[in-house]
């Protein structure tokens, strides 16, 4: 088709409200930005599961001495949650030590006097 039968066309539909106008794009595209990550998934390596081990098993102690020997395993839970953030486990280790102290505290200040 040229250029001329187009502008015979558009004269035609011009009647019609379209004026001529050749509506095959695509408009949706405009509405959402793509998703771009730059997130990797990164093998485990055994020191990182050493690490791991050190912050879940702090936790636990900390959690642990909240009901049992307060102020034996709340201590144990803060060397040990210490050690989590030194290999590299620090939330899990800043956690557990967070836990251990409020056990420690609670253990040699609050219940004595219940």
């Amino acid at each position: 088709m040229d250029r001329e039968d187009r502008m015979q066309q558009a004269s035609t539909k011009s009647d019609s409200g379209t004026a001529g106008h050749d509506y095959r794009e695509e408009t949706a595209a405009e509405l959402s930005a793509p998703a771009y990550t730059n997130r990797r998934e990164e093998p485990v390596s055994e020191d990182g599961m050493v690490s791991r081990f050190y912050g879940w098993a702090s936790l636990f102690l900390a959690v642990l001495s909240l009901f049992f020997l307060p102020v034996l395993l709340g201590a144990s839970a803060i060397v040990l949650g210490l050690i989590a953030r030194g290999k590299g486990a620090g939330t899990t280790g800043a956690w557990a030590i967070g836990i251990g102290a409020v056990s420690l505290i609670l253990g040699l200040f609050v219940f004595p006097f219940f």
